[in-house]
């Protein structure tokens, strides 16, 4: 067994709803941040996801769970840059994090956007082929976050507000250190721990070299904190999708059975030229999940934890889930609820 200790759980919901009514899918997933921050979770995430029945601008969902939520972290991953203008999406980002009183956690990744061929000029206002989509792209928001004065000392801008000099507004204190980057590859985690972002991994990664997804991410994890150079600690997460059975009715059981027999193929062999490695998900008793995560060296080399939630399940199957996993499971790797640390602290 690996010494495993969790200081801060997390879950990271796709934000799915019926195409015929999104503001029921909106609400639910708000429900579930109040959920969570509830249960004691330390961060509630959303994906961003584009042209699908899912959360297309987290920036704009995670402004309203600012207001629905008073503690728990909110974060979006990942933000695909390519789809982005920086400065634009510095501005909105920096909103949520005044809005949240300083709870923004921010995931990003670079690349073409998927979807470009097909949005075409509804996207793009130049030839794709000219615009930069890789890591500068993200380097670019930082930099938009930083807080400089745009300009010289004597560079102003006027409005009817009065005359100020120019920055990037509203300017976010702290905003630039909760900015975490989405690597699955050597390269891309490289950059980012040699850029300062903090480290999402998940249940897909690389095989760069090896057919074992754990030696894969040990390996990223020398790499990211090989390449640290900043004074502040890096903060790396750890996604796995994780399924707990206890609180579940025998029909939802057979639910989450059936999901993960669905994808049980695609974690046996790297997968296209990349070799895609997909990692194993935990479904079944919190016994058996316990001892898995127990089990794992790359849990014993991270302090985050985030639990993934599958797509499109009930609102109250997620609930079961995120309530099994923290009170069930979480303990068991080392984790205390806010209320406990609090009390211990006081």
């Amino acid at each position: 067994m690996c010494a495993a200790r969790i200081d801060h759980i997390a879950f990271l919901t796709p934000g799915n709803y019926p195409d015929e009514s999104p503001e029921a899918g909106f609400e639910r997933t708000l429900e579930l941040f109040g959920v969570g921050e509830a249960l004691g979770y330390d961060s509630a995430w959303v994906r961003q996801r584009h042209l699908e029945r899912a959360v297309s601008s987290a920036a704009t969902f995670l402004a309203a769970a600012s207001q629905r939520t008073t503690r728990i972290g909110l974060g979006s991953a990942v933000i695909q840059m390519g789809y982005e203008n920086p400065f634009r999406l510095a501005e909105d980002l920096a909103t949520v994090d005044v809005l949240s009183k300083g709870r923004l956690n921010v995931g990003l990744s670079a690349g073409a956007p998927n979807h470009g061929a097909l949005l075409g000029e509804r996207l793009f206002d130049t030839d794709p082929d000219l615009i930069d989509f890789s890591h500068e792209r993200v380097a670019r928001l930082r930099r938009n976050l930083s807080g400089d004065w745009l300009g010289d000392e004597d560079t102003f801008v006027e409005s009817a507000a009065g005359r100020v000099r120019p920055r990037v507004s509203p300017y976010a204190r702290g905003l630039t250190d909760r900015l975490w980057y989405g690597g699955g590859s050597r390269r891309s985690i490289e950059w980012a721990g040699r850029n300062g972002f903090n480290l999402l991994i998940g249940n897909i990664t690389t095989g760069e070299g090896t057919d074992d997804y754990r030696e894969a991410q040990l390996q990223q994890l020398d790499l990211f904190h090989s390449n640290w150079n900043e004074v502040r600690t890096p903060r790396v997460a750890l996604g796995r999708v994780i399924v707990p059975v206890d609180g579940a009715d025998v029909q939802t059981r057979q639910r989450y059975q059936s999901f993960a027999e669905g994808r049980h193929a695609r974690t046996l062999a790297p997968f296209g030229e990349r070799r895609i490695l997909f990692i194993p998900d935990l479904v079944g008793t919190a016994d058996e999940i316990v001892e898995r995560l127990l089990a794992d060296p790359v849990v014993a080399g991270v302090r985050e934890l985030r639990l993934e939630l599958p797509y499109d399940l009930p609102f109250e199957n997620y609930h079961q889930i995120l309530e099994d996993f923290a009170t069930r499971i979480a303990p068991h790797l080392g984790w205390k609820s806010s209320a406990v640390r609090e009390a211990v602290t006081t």
